[in-house]
């Protein structure tokens, strides 16, 4: 019987294009048999957050509503959609428990299903992995 890859992903940025390219490829991955494991820090920390609906980056902000309708007519979820999609895929979704710690950030802020992992831990996951992406 074939070993199920597995993918690591960390997450440091809380904008847009960041937060959907690094749920894009976990459900991707996922949706493929891969073992998803997906380490949010430091601004990246703030997608885990309730209600989160991040924004483009600088002057690009202004479009992120039209970006997204965009995205609804050829059948991507936006962000929210894309954080179920990754639960029900069984994408493994982490908070770094320092940067909760340094931002005041207390698990009950975050969405359901975010698992609370220091760096030494995600450490441990990345490097069993065939392949680690940092998205930042």
């Amino acid at each position: 019987m074939a070993e199920t890859k597995k993918i690591a992903i960390v997450v440091s940025e809380g904008t847009f294009d960041k937060a959907m390219m690094s749920m894009m490829i976990a459900n991707t991955a996922a949706s493929m048999g891969t073992e998803v494991h997906v380490f949010h820090t430091f601004f990246g920390l703030g997608l885990l957050k309730k209600g989160s609906r991040p924004k483009l980056p600088g002057m690009f902000r202004l479009f992120t509503g039209t970006f997204i309708k965009k995205m609804k007519k050829i059948g991507l979820e936006d962000y929210q959609g894309q954080l179920k999609l990754a639960a029900e895929l069984g994408v493994n979704i982490y908070a770094c428990s320092t940067t909760m710690e340094l931002m005041g950030i207390k698990k009950e802020d975050m969405v359901d299903g975010v698992k609370v992992l220091g760096a030494a831990g995600f450490l441990d996951l990345a490097m069993d992995s065939e392949s680690t992406l940092f998205i930042g």
